[in-house]
């Protein structure tokens, strides 16, 4: 249930920020128009009710100072729409049940007549068409004619029929017919919340973007940390947890980079100091007089000199200052096809870049070396594929060679590290040579993968950032 629910989800904060804000918002909205309405349906039914039972007690007490030929003729006068008044000599039965609103008015009426008379108010359902009320044998007193709410075609609301009984024991009736309640949202009110909603969501946009805001530069931050160990430290302003997180990410970055500085500065140190007794022992080997001890000593030796400069290069990638500039790829790419073919090897270039890329030139020269070195030790030759698009420019290296087990892909990455653990310098290198690659193409953004070819041999592929 979560995965498609979070599939329909924004992804980032600030959208699910703005979608709980405008969800509650609008939730909030249509709950207070429901209150509202209601309110006022309460409001209008009480003010109505209380006037109608003001009239109804003002037209009983006028009907109960004449005599019967008079009280015909006055009710006659009284009956203007929407009250009819009738005259009759008892009461009819009421319908069965009782409604809150019957309830209500009656309490309204009583209130303005006074205690002792026999009070019946009767809600019955609406009239459909006709005269106005309906029924043989009823005495009507003025009419219901068309142009009264309730005949014809209009909107057609409860009846509300009263009786009260005169004090000479006479009945008077007051049939009303109340307005169809509206079910529709009045435009003014409509209007009205649709502007709120619209004012509240564009404060909390920005409200969101504002809180938001500190947040993706924080994690931009940390991105190009990865990248660029000494870049320039985030500003510590804003409110007070973010002046904190930044102040935290300072500190972190200053930590890693003294950290990352002492240890590439012990380590080269360590690997400068090895070359001058390597250099010495090389110097006394050669004044041995054994062929076979001599030749033992200098492969030794040969190999340490190697180790060593190949551990200089990888502190100085770990380092390197070097600033970025404008490269041609492709004038790179020949460079290094010249150079190696000068060595016999078989180096071939496909594809075009479409423009320069922005790169420290000696590191990423170094990092192409590593793998066309590689492809060449293992495979024999090697294929320079590239690939070039507004986002990334796209670097592959391809051999013939054996390939690597798919376990081992990650692994030959790591410093030192060897698919051939006799670490003979007849069977492969030092095994820094693609921990450096990755390291320096890392260092420019990208990054460096390894994948067997289906017909055989290795492919590397170096991908760079052009964003």
């Amino acid at each position: 249930m979560t995965a498609p629910l979070s599939r329909w989800l924004p992804q980032s904060l600030f959208g699910r920020l703005v979608l709980v804000l405008s969800g509650g918002l609008l939730l909030a909205q249509l709950l207070s128009a429901a209150i509202n309405l209601a309110e006022r349906d309460r409001l209008l039914a009480t003010a109505g009710g209380l006037q109608q039972a003001q009239r109804v007690a003002d037209v009983v007490k006028l009907l109960d100072s004449f005599g019967p030929a008079e009280r015909a003729r006055v009710a006659a006068v009284m009956n203007v729409p929407p009250l009819v008044v009738s005259l009759h000599d008892g009461p009819e039965a009421a319908s069965d049940g009782a409604s809150a609103r019957a309830a209500m008015f009656t309490a309204m009426l009583r209130a303005s007549l006074g205690t002792g008379r026999d009070v019946r108010v009767d809600a019955g359902p609406a009239y459909a068409a006709g005269p106005w009320p309906p029924g043989p044998g009823r005495r009507h007193m003025g009419g219901g004619g068309p142009g009264m709410m309730g005949a014809g075609g209009g909107p057609h609301g409860p009846v509300l029929r009263t009786q009260v009984q005169l004090l000479d024991g006479s009945w008077a009736r007051f049939d009303a017919q109340l307005p169809a309640p509206s079910g529709s949202l009045p435009w003014r009110l409509a209007l009205t919340l649709a502007v709120l909603l619209l004012a509240v969501l564009a404060v909390s946009y920005v409200a969101v973007r504002w809180v938001t805001r500190p947040l993706h530069l924080l994690a931009g931050a940390a991105e190009a940390l990865g990248r660029d160990i000494h870049r320039p430290p985030l500003a510590e302003d804003g409110p007070a947890e973010i002046r904190q997180a930044a102040r935290a990410f300072n500190t972190m970055q200053q930590r890693l980079a003294r950290f990352i500085d002492d240890r590439t500065r012990v380590l080269a140190a360590m690997s400068h100091d090895l070359k001058t007794p390597i250099t010495r022992m090389r110097l006394r080997s050669e004044l041995l007089e054994d062929d076979e001890v001599r030749q033992r000593f200098e492969a030794d030796l040969g190999e340490m000199e190697a180790m060593v400069t190949q551990a200089l290069e990888f502190m100085r990638g770990v380092g390197a200052t070097e600033p970025r500039q404008a490269v041609d790829i492709m004038a790179l790419l020949e460079s290094l096809q010249s150079d190696n073919e000068a060595m016999g090897r078989s180096v071939r270039l496909e594809g075009q870049a479409l423009a320069a890329f922005p790169a420290q030139v000696t590191l990423l020269r170094r990092c192409l070396s590593n793998l066309v070195d590689n492809a060449v030790l293992y495979g024999g030759s090697a294929t320079v594929q590239v690939e070039d698009t507004p986002q990334r420019l796209t670097l592959r290296v391809l051999d013939e060679g054996p390939g690597i087990p798919a376990a081992e892909l990650e692994k030959v990455f790591e410093p030192f590290y060897r698919l051939e653990p006799s670490r003979s310098r007849s069977t492969g290198g030092t095994g820094l040579g693609l921990a450096i690659a990755r390291n320096l193409a890392q260092a420019h953004g990208g990054d460096i993968t390894l994948s067997n070819l289906p017909h055989g041999g290795l492919q590397a592929e170096l991908t760079l950032p052009r964003e």
